[in-house]
């Protein structure tokens, strides 16, 4: 345990946390703030058009391809994850994963329009694009050894984070409620699972595309309930969350304790990247599936992700973990049972049920969700080739998890989601020019809407058809886009 404390602190110190900021910072000053100018309007084309189906290209319709990468980081990060986090890092951690989700949404709107914009179609007909296609298409052949250590970390970082600690998860809920042997519960999250993932992607998305909207409604209607039984407790919450977001002296069981301001930006930002995976490079992988006819309109979906992960899922755990009467946050429980003892103290019995049976759903829907990002990276290394055989090799986790505890299951994650930050949040950095190419013809057509001619956009050398709907260039040098830009009319 030492030494895993060891890696996370150093991965979750100065190096992820300024790759963070500094990706989220260029592309909020290059797009003038984009995420929150057009919120509105993201939201719109996004959840407000969540049952229209996509024109072009692709495997899975623009929700489907949404709710799977919803159901993959939808997870135990939103829940045993957030108290986990204001337990390690004070209430004030909760700013910072809300500062790191902000940030996050345009992160992640950019990883999801490259994972479109530089994916490629396999022999079969699948779709498959993410990080490590934008890194070696978008970069050029040297990015390939970093595109490769990005796969062995999602490999390994997957089978260590949704096929290893969602059942576990699974496992401890069940035992803690109604006394279910561990390996009884592991074995059907392991059958159940399987089932799902063995048809592919499609069988993925279908099924993702039913849960996720259901289980998200489901727990975020109980814990409004919560806060409007403990309404009175609200302002007095968000006191908490800003005054030791900045203060070095946080109250726990027992008294006050000293703890750096750094330690809540730590585990904010970790506990935060874990749940909402903005620049983490693993819904992009998913994203890249979906049908559609301009890049930049699935990355609009990549924002909305992080707004219901972390925004709407996991504000509803701190914010009931902190309006609870008996101040259960500072009492001592960790992780689970903290949110456990949150809901109860609001609704009693039913609290702690629906807790459990969210956990439960959040944690199958993480496992089958982010097979996802797992089979993409197997497919970039080693072909498409024995797939059903990497299928079952997802299941062997499960049973690895029995008579592991909490802490190091956490550092496990931690790690994971760090490995695979650095190398992605490194690449987005170099590749500004490339989204700002396919931004700036999306603002054309829809923002400012000039009358198009017809072309394709082309970047470095890689060419995406946008239906002939392009600006031609003296209209693009108007709104600023010059050397960069290059179409055929």
């Amino acid at each position: 345990m030492e030494i895993l404390n060891m890696i996370v602190s150093w991965l979750w110190g100065a190096p992820a946390i300024i790759l963070l900021f500094a990706v989220g910072l260029l592309y909020a000053s290059k797009t003038k703030f984009l995420q929150f100018r057009k919120l509105g309007y993201i939201l719109k084309k996004t959840g407000g058009s969540m049952f229209k189906k996509g024109s072009g290209d692709g495997t899975l319709s623009p929700f489907q391809a949404a709710a799977t990468a919803i159901s993959g980081s939808v997870g135990t990060g939103n829940m045993a994850g957030v108290a986990s986090a204001i337990v390690s890092g004070g209430p004030g951690a909760i700013f910072w994963m809300w500062v790191i989700a902000l940030f996050g949404m345009l992160t992640k709107m950019v990883e999801c329009t490259l994972a479109v914009f530089y994916r490629e179609k396999d022999d079969k007909g699948s779709y498959y694009g993410g990080p490590m296609f934008y890194m070696t298409k978008g970069l050029g052949p040297k990015w390939k050894p970093i595109a490769a250590f990005f796969s062995i970390t999602i490999i390994t970082g997957g089978l260590g984070t949704a096929a290893f600690l969602q059942p576990y998860t699974i496992a401890e809920s069940m035992n803690n409620m109604f006394g279910v042997p561990q390996w009884i519960s592991v074995t059907i999250a392991a059958a159940a699972t399987g089932a799902v993932i063995l048809g592919g992607f499609k069988s993925i998305g279908s099924f993702c595309e039913k849960l996720g909207p259901f289980m998200c409604l489901f727990y975020v209607v109980a814990g409004s309930i919560c806060l409007i039984i403990n309404f009175s407790n609200i302002p007095r919450a968000f006191g908490l969350i800003f005054q030791y977001a900045f203060s070095s002296f946080q109250p726990v069981a027992g008294g006050v304790i000293g703890i750096a301001v750094t330690q809540a930006m730590k585990f904010g930002a970790a506990r935060g990247t874990f749940s909402n995976e903005a620049g983490a490079g693993s819904s992009p992988m998913v994203h890249a599936t979906a049908t559609t006819d301009h890049p930049f309109k699935q990355g609009m979906w990549g924002c909305f992700e992080v707004f219901v992960d972390t925004i709407c899922v996991c504000s509803m755990t701190a914010l009931v973990i902190l309006t609870s009467n008996i101040d259960v946050w500072a009492s001592g429980k960790k992780g689970l049972a903290l949110t456990m003892a949150a809901f109860n103290s609001a609704l009693g019995p039913v609290g702690v049920f629906v807790v459990g049976v969210s956990l439960c759903l959040f944690a199958f829907s993480s496992m089958c969700g982010w097979e996802f990002e797992y089979e993409t990276s197997i497919v970039y290394l080693f072909g498409n080739k024995h797939l059903k055989l990497w299928r079952l090799l997802w299941l062997v986790p499960s049973f690895l998890t029995l008579l592991q505890t909490s802490e190091s299951v956490w550092a496990v994650v931690d790690i994971c989601a760090g490995l695979w930050v650095i190398p992605n949040v490194t690449a987005l950095l170099f590749l500004s020019g490339a989204f700002m190419t396919i931004y700036k013809d999306y603002e054309d057509k829809y923002f400012n809407k000039i009358k198009p001619l017809g072309g394709k956009i082309e970047y470095n050398g890689h060419y995406f058809d946008c239906s002939g709907e392009l600006t031609n260039k003296e209209a693009l040098a108007e709104v600023g886009v010059k050397e960069s830009f290059n179409s055929s009319v």
